[in-house]
Protein backbone atom coordinates (compact mmCIF):
# COMPACT_ATOMS: atom_id res chain seq x y z
CA UNK A 1 0.00 0.00 0.00
CA UNK A 2 1.36 3.37 1.08
CA UNK A 3 3.02 2.83 3.85
CA UNK A 4 5.35 5.65 4.16
CA UNK A 5 6.51 9.07 2.76
CA UNK A 6 9.70 11.13 2.57
CA UNK A 7 9.08 15.16 3.87
CA UNK A 8 11.62 17.34 4.41
CA UNK A 9 13.96 14.77 4.30
CA UNK A 10 12.57 12.92 7.21
CA UNK A 11 10.59 9.57 6.45
CA UNK A 12 7.29 9.67 8.21
CA UNK A 13 5.11 6.69 8.47
CA UNK A 14 1.35 6.49 7.74
CA UNK A 15 0.32 4.37 10.79
CA UNK A 16 1.90 7.40 12.91
CA UNK A 17 -0.05 9.74 11.00
CA UNK A 18 -3.26 8.02 11.39
CA UNK A 19 -2.77 7.50 15.18
CA UNK A 20 -2.32 10.56 15.83
CA UNK A 21 -5.46 11.71 13.96
CA UNK A 22 -7.42 8.56 16.17
CA UNK A 23 -6.09 10.88 19.28
CA UNK A 24 -6.79 13.84 18.12
CA UNK A 25 -10.40 12.22 17.61
CA UNK A 26 -10.87 10.78 20.39
CA UNK A 27 -9.78 13.43 22.93
CA UNK A 28 -11.96 15.72 20.88
CA UNK A 29 -14.96 13.70 21.67
CA UNK A 30 -14.26 12.53 25.24
CA UNK A 31 -13.69 16.66 26.26
CA UNK A 32 -16.51 17.37 24.51
CA UNK A 33 -18.76 14.71 26.35
CA UNK A 34 -16.86 15.85 29.56
CA UNK A 35 -17.76 19.54 28.87
CA UNK A 36 -21.84 18.85 28.31
CA UNK A 37 -21.84 16.73 31.50
CA UNK A 38 -20.38 20.33 33.54
CA UNK A 39 -17.20 18.69 33.92
CA UNK A 40 -13.47 20.61 33.63
CA UNK A 41 -12.15 19.39 30.26
CA UNK A 42 -8.61 19.69 31.74
CA UNK A 43 -8.82 16.84 34.18
CA UNK A 44 -10.31 15.04 31.31
CA UNK A 45 -7.27 16.11 29.26
CA UNK A 46 -4.68 14.85 32.21
CA UNK A 47 -6.95 11.61 32.71
CA UNK A 48 -6.16 11.00 28.29
CA UNK A 49 -2.50 11.74 28.66
CA UNK A 50 -1.82 9.50 31.68
CA UNK A 51 -4.28 6.55 29.59
CA UNK A 52 -1.51 7.21 26.54
CA UNK A 53 1.18 6.81 28.89
CA UNK A 54 -0.70 3.25 30.13
CA UNK A 55 -0.98 2.94 26.02
CA UNK A 56 2.08 3.17 25.41
CA UNK A 57 3.51 1.40 27.69
CA UNK A 58 1.14 -1.51 27.85
CA UNK A 59 1.54 -1.89 24.08
CA UNK A 60 4.63 -2.44 24.13
CA UNK A 61 5.04 -4.54 26.54
CA UNK A 62 2.58 -7.20 25.60
CA UNK A 63 4.52 -7.06 22.19
CA UNK A 64 7.80 -8.16 24.12
CA UNK A 65 5.46 -11.03 25.77
CA UNK A 66 4.87 -12.44 23.06
CA UNK A 67 8.58 -12.42 21.65
CA UNK A 68 9.27 -13.57 25.03
CA UNK A 69 11.26 -16.66 22.72
CA UNK A 70 13.45 -13.85 22.19
CA UNK A 71 13.62 -12.53 25.25
CA UNK A 72 15.02 -15.81 26.66
CA UNK A 73 17.81 -15.93 23.70
CA UNK A 74 18.90 -12.35 24.12
CA UNK A 75 19.84 -12.98 28.14
CA UNK A 76 20.79 -16.83 27.95
CA UNK A 77 23.58 -15.75 25.40
CA UNK A 78 24.84 -12.51 26.56
CA UNK A 79 28.28 -13.23 25.09
CA UNK A 80 26.64 -13.12 21.50
CA UNK A 81 26.31 -9.09 22.63
CA UNK A 82 28.76 -6.95 21.13
CA UNK A 83 27.94 -3.95 23.46
CA UNK A 84 25.67 -1.63 25.09
CA UNK A 85 24.30 -0.49 21.94
CA UNK A 86 23.73 -3.93 20.33
CA UNK A 87 22.23 -4.88 24.08
CA UNK A 88 19.43 -1.78 23.12
CA UNK A 89 19.38 -2.65 19.17
CA UNK A 90 18.43 -6.02 20.18
CA UNK A 91 15.36 -5.07 22.91
CA UNK A 92 13.95 -2.08 20.33
CA UNK A 93 13.43 -5.44 17.99
CA UNK A 94 11.59 -7.27 21.01
CA UNK A 95 9.54 -4.72 22.38
CA UNK A 96 9.55 -2.56 19.69
CA UNK A 97 5.98 -2.89 18.33
CA UNK A 98 2.58 -2.72 19.88
CA UNK A 99 -0.18 -4.98 20.28
CA UNK A 100 -4.06 -3.28 20.91
CA UNK A 101 -5.06 -5.09 23.43
CA UNK A 102 -1.65 -4.22 25.35
CA UNK A 103 -2.08 -0.99 24.89
CA UNK A 104 -6.17 -1.05 26.00
CA UNK A 105 -5.13 -2.73 29.28
CA UNK A 106 -2.56 -0.07 30.27
CA UNK A 107 -4.74 2.48 29.19
CA UNK A 108 -6.85 1.38 31.54
CA UNK A 109 -5.25 0.77 34.66
CA UNK A 110 -3.07 3.99 34.02
CA UNK A 111 -6.13 5.84 33.37
CA UNK A 112 -8.26 4.09 36.80
CA UNK A 113 -5.18 5.33 39.10
CA UNK A 114 -5.28 9.15 37.75
CA UNK A 115 -9.27 9.00 38.51
CA UNK A 116 -9.06 7.62 41.35
CA UNK A 117 -5.41 10.04 42.24
CA UNK A 118 -7.72 12.56 41.31
CA UNK A 119 -11.27 11.95 42.93
CA UNK A 120 -12.96 12.00 40.29
CA UNK A 121 -16.67 9.89 39.32
CA UNK A 122 -15.16 6.74 37.57
CA UNK A 123 -18.39 5.78 36.57
CA UNK A 124 -19.26 8.84 34.68
CA UNK A 125 -15.29 9.06 33.39
CA UNK A 126 -15.81 5.31 31.95
CA UNK A 127 -18.72 6.68 30.20
CA UNK A 128 -17.39 9.41 28.35
CA UNK A 129 -14.00 7.75 27.38
CA UNK A 130 -15.92 4.66 26.41
CA UNK A 131 -17.17 5.71 22.45
CA UNK A 132 -13.90 7.37 21.79
CA UNK A 133 -12.11 3.95 22.14
CA UNK A 134 -13.63 2.51 19.10
CA UNK A 135 -13.19 5.63 17.30
CA UNK A 136 -9.33 5.24 17.85
CA UNK A 137 -9.07 2.29 16.90
CA UNK A 138 -10.34 2.82 13.59
CA UNK A 139 -8.29 5.18 12.54
CA UNK A 140 -5.30 2.81 14.19
CA UNK A 141 -6.32 -0.10 11.85
CA UNK A 142 -6.52 2.45 8.80
CA UNK A 143 -3.20 3.04 9.28
CA UNK A 144 -2.58 -1.09 10.02
CA UNK A 145 -3.63 -1.53 6.46
CA UNK A 146 -1.81 1.93 4.69
CA UNK A 147 1.23 0.09 6.67
CA UNK A 148 0.59 -3.53 5.58
CA UNK A 149 1.23 -4.84 9.03
CA UNK A 150 -1.61 -7.28 10.90
CA UNK A 151 -2.48 -8.21 7.64
CA UNK A 152 -4.95 -11.25 6.80
CA UNK A 153 -4.54 -14.63 5.79
CA UNK A 154 -3.70 -15.37 1.74
CA UNK A 155 -6.65 -14.63 -0.17
CA UNK A 156 -7.97 -15.34 -3.91
CA UNK A 157 -9.41 -12.01 -3.94
CA UNK A 158 -7.50 -10.15 -1.72
CA UNK A 159 -5.24 -7.29 -1.82
CA UNK A 160 -1.58 -7.95 -2.99
CA UNK A 161 1.07 -5.82 -0.62
CA UNK A 162 4.61 -4.90 -2.58
CA UNK A 163 6.11 -2.58 -0.16
CA UNK A 164 5.23 -3.31 2.86
CA UNK A 165 7.04 -2.46 6.08
CA UNK A 166 6.86 -6.24 7.00
CA UNK A 167 8.29 -8.20 4.36
CA UNK A 168 6.13 -11.87 5.34
CA UNK A 169 3.16 -9.50 4.28
CA UNK A 170 4.02 -8.75 0.39
CA UNK A 171 3.79 -10.81 -2.76
CA UNK A 172 0.72 -12.63 -2.14
CA UNK A 173 -3.14 -11.64 -2.29
CA UNK A 174 -4.74 -11.07 1.30
CA UNK A 175 -7.79 -10.49 2.85
CA UNK A 176 -8.24 -6.73 3.70
CA UNK A 177 -9.23 -7.76 7.38
CA UNK A 178 -7.36 -4.47 9.14
CA UNK A 179 -10.55 -2.55 7.27
CA UNK A 180 -13.09 -5.24 8.40
CA UNK A 181 -12.03 -4.56 11.85
CA UNK A 182 -11.87 -0.81 10.94
CA UNK A 183 -15.57 -0.94 10.15
CA UNK A 184 -16.15 -3.00 12.82
CA UNK A 185 -14.90 -0.35 15.45
CA UNK A 186 -16.68 2.27 13.58
CA UNK A 187 -20.12 0.19 13.92
CA UNK A 188 -19.22 -0.13 17.76
CA UNK A 189 -18.23 3.44 18.32
CA UNK A 190 -21.87 4.72 16.88
CA UNK A 191 -23.31 1.87 18.88
CA UNK A 192 -21.64 3.42 21.82
CA UNK A 193 -22.00 6.94 20.71
CA UNK A 194 -26.06 6.32 20.81
CA UNK A 195 -26.54 4.07 23.75
CA UNK A 196 -24.01 7.35 25.52
CA UNK A 197 -26.66 10.01 24.78
CA UNK A 198 -29.49 8.02 25.29
CA UNK A 199 -28.49 7.41 29.06
CA UNK A 200 -28.35 3.73 28.28
CA UNK A 201 -25.81 1.69 29.78
CA UNK A 202 -24.72 4.41 33.01
CA UNK A 203 -21.74 3.44 34.83
CA UNK A 204 -21.56 0.82 32.68
CA UNK A 205 -20.29 1.17 29.38
CA UNK A 206 -16.55 0.92 29.16
CA UNK A 207 -18.27 -2.89 30.73
CA UNK A 208 -20.80 -3.11 27.42
CA UNK A 209 -17.85 -2.32 25.10
CA UNK A 210 -15.14 -5.11 26.78
CA UNK A 211 -17.70 -7.56 26.29
CA UNK A 212 -18.86 -6.65 22.84
CA UNK A 213 -15.32 -5.88 21.75
CA UNK A 214 -14.06 -9.34 22.81
CA UNK A 215 -16.13 -10.78 20.50
CA UNK A 216 -15.37 -9.41 17.25
CA UNK A 217 -11.77 -9.26 17.65
CA UNK A 218 -11.81 -13.02 18.44
CA UNK A 219 -13.41 -13.81 15.36
CA UNK A 220 -11.28 -11.37 13.62
CA UNK A 221 -8.37 -13.52 14.43
CA UNK A 222 -9.46 -16.51 12.11
CA UNK A 223 -8.50 -13.83 9.09
CA UNK A 224 -5.35 -12.68 10.32
CA UNK A 225 -2.25 -14.20 8.37
CA UNK A 226 0.39 -13.09 10.60
CA UNK A 227 2.04 -15.34 13.14
CA UNK A 228 4.35 -13.03 15.06
CA UNK A 229 1.21 -12.15 17.48
CA UNK A 230 1.88 -14.91 19.20
CA UNK A 231 0.16 -18.20 19.62
CA UNK A 232 -1.28 -20.59 22.84
CA UNK A 233 -2.42 -23.64 21.80
CA UNK A 234 -5.34 -23.67 18.97
CA UNK A 235 -5.84 -19.95 19.85
CA UNK A 236 -3.10 -16.90 19.27
CA UNK A 237 -2.68 -14.23 22.34
CA UNK A 238 -5.11 -11.57 21.44
CA UNK A 239 -7.85 -14.34 21.64
CA UNK A 240 -6.92 -15.59 25.06
CA UNK A 241 -7.08 -12.17 26.27
CA UNK A 242 -10.63 -11.59 24.50
CA UNK A 243 -11.95 -15.03 26.15
CA UNK A 244 -10.28 -13.55 29.33
CA UNK A 245 -11.82 -10.06 28.94
CA UNK A 246 -15.32 -11.21 27.99
CA UNK A 247 -15.90 -13.41 30.70
CA UNK A 248 -14.64 -10.93 33.13
CA UNK A 249 -16.32 -7.84 32.03
CA UNK A 250 -19.34 -10.12 31.17
CA UNK A 251 -19.21 -11.51 35.36
CA UNK A 252 -19.04 -7.63 36.69
CA UNK A 253 -22.01 -6.33 33.89
CA UNK A 254 -24.34 -9.04 35.54
CA UNK A 255 -23.33 -8.04 38.52
CA UNK A 256 -24.20 -4.33 38.21
CA UNK A 257 -27.49 -5.48 36.76
CA UNK A 258 -30.21 -3.64 38.31
CA UNK A 259 -28.09 -1.43 39.79
CA UNK A 260 -28.91 2.30 40.03
CA UNK A 261 -26.62 5.19 40.99
CA UNK A 262 -26.68 7.42 43.57
CA UNK A 263 -27.96 10.15 40.99
CA UNK A 264 -30.07 7.77 39.12
CA UNK A 265 -32.19 6.77 42.46
CA UNK A 266 -32.05 10.83 43.47
CA UNK A 267 -33.71 10.84 39.77
CA UNK A 268 -36.09 8.53 39.79
CA UNK A 269 -37.06 9.30 43.51
CA UNK A 270 -38.36 12.56 41.98
CA UNK A 271 -40.23 10.85 39.73
CA UNK A 272 -42.23 9.10 42.43
CA UNK A 273 -40.52 6.04 41.45
CA UNK A 274 -37.80 5.37 43.77
CA UNK A 275 -37.91 2.77 46.35
CA UNK A 276 -34.91 3.47 48.94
Amino acid sequence: MFPEFVLFGKTIGLYQITALLGIFATGILACKHARKKGYDDNDMIVVLLIAGIGVILGGHLLYGLTNLELLRTLFADPGNITGIQDFFTRLVSIFGGSVFYGGLLGGIVAASLCIKRKKLDFGEYADMIAPGVPLFHVFGRIGCFLGGCCYGIECSFGLTYQNSLVPSANGVPRFPVQLLEAAFNLALFILLEKWYRDGKWKHKLFLAYLVIYPVGRFLLEFLRGDVVRGFVGPFSTSQWISIFLLITSGVLLWKKRGKLSAQELEVAAEKGQGKI
